[in-house]
């Protein structure tokens, strides 16, 4: 038997037991260490707020059930391969599977660690390749200036990463002053919005929250592009597009994980992509975007805690699982 987390209902999760088949041709077994919770489309399924229109396209790959009844949702999972084919047998990988101690797939959904990158950093793959992907949909050039308004995990990876283009001034705003320590450990400045420098050639937005994109299209220079990474399910948003907006000529951009930014679509697959953002995870600060660790057990009373209003200090929240 597995066990996997089901959000039942609106803000209530549970973890049960499902029979777990024999790995045929072609798959493997796989043995979860580590999983992570998407503080953004994650908790906006928890709490029961995807939009009806949208959910065949907000599938996760291997979802169970429905939104809008029982479901099965999640899609960052770090374990070893224990059954299966056999030349995976033993090997650390990564899979885009909900929160479950052990599953079966086809070996083709699985992606090896590399070497010298440790399973309990990967769990930031996805939101990783979410800020790879903003980046290529933005694309910053040697020299600019750049702001990301909010300060979570995908915000400080979009920073951490734009900070390694030559000559790129590279500025975190958030309204939590406690994370300027977290920039400054990934190399990047930091300010409150009301000390924010403006006249910024591009902006990502990342707070999830309607003040967020208001303060994102003030620091805004002249015909700069806002792009918009907050996904904010089916509640609506206010955003002030009068103003300067216009005399601006600023562009308001989105970016969407689910498909490879269009520049680059021609030539990479989302494996290749992917493959790249574990690669990427080299690095030991990135260590510290995981703020906090619970065992699989307490998952159901973690989501409780992370939709509350005292989870504000959470950025990556790491479920371990025993082995």
């Amino acid at each position: 038997m597995a066990h996997a987390c089901w959000t039942v209902a609106p803000g209530i999760a549970e973890i049960r037991a499902e029979p777990l088949t024999v790995p045929s041709d072609g798959e493997v077994q796989v043995r979860t260490l580590h999983s992570a919770i998407s503080r953004g489309t994650e908790m906006l399924v928890y709490a029961g707020n995807v939009p009806r229109s949208e959910w065949q396209r907000m599938r996760a790959p291997f979802q169970q059930g429905e939104f809008g009844g029982a479901v099965k949702y999640g899609y960052v999972n770090v374990g070893v391969v224990e059954a299966g084919a056999p030349e995976w047998l033993g090997r650390t990988v990564f899979c885009l599977y909900p929160h479950q101690d052990v599953f079966v797939v086809p070996a083709t959904a699985v992606v090896p660690l590399p070497e010298g990158i440790p399973p309990a950093r990967a769990v930031l793959t996805a939101n990783l390749e979410t800020a790879i992907n903003a980046l290529w949909d933005v694309a910053p050039r040697v020299g600019d200036r750049i702001a990301v308004v909010g300060g979570g995990t995908v915000g400080l990876l979009v920073a951490w990463l734009a900070a390694r283009i030559p000559g790129c001034k590279v500025e975190v705003v958030d309204t939590v002053p406690e994370r300027a320590t977290l920039a400054r450990a990934l190399g990047v400045q930091f300010a409150l919005p009301a000390q924010a420098r403006g006249q910024a050639d591009m902006v990502i937005h990342a707070s999830g929250r309607a003040a967020g994109l208001s303060t994102a299209l003030t620091l805004a220079a002249f015909e700069a592009t806002v792009l918009e990474l907050s996904w904010y399910g089916q509640g609506p948003v206010a955003a002030p597009l009068g103003e300067a907006f216009h005399s601006q000529r600023l562009t308001l951009k989105s970016s969407q994980v689910g498909h490879i930014a269009t520049a680059q679509r021609g030539r990479w697959s989302h494996r290749r992509r992917l493959e790249l953002a574990l690669s990427l995870l080299a690095d030991p600060s990135l260590d510290a975007l995981i703020t906090h660790s619970a065992p699989f057990h307490t998952l159901p009373q973690v989501l409780a805690r992370l939709a509350g209003p005292s989870a504000s200090d959470t950025l990556c929240q790491r479920i371990d699982y025993p082995f």
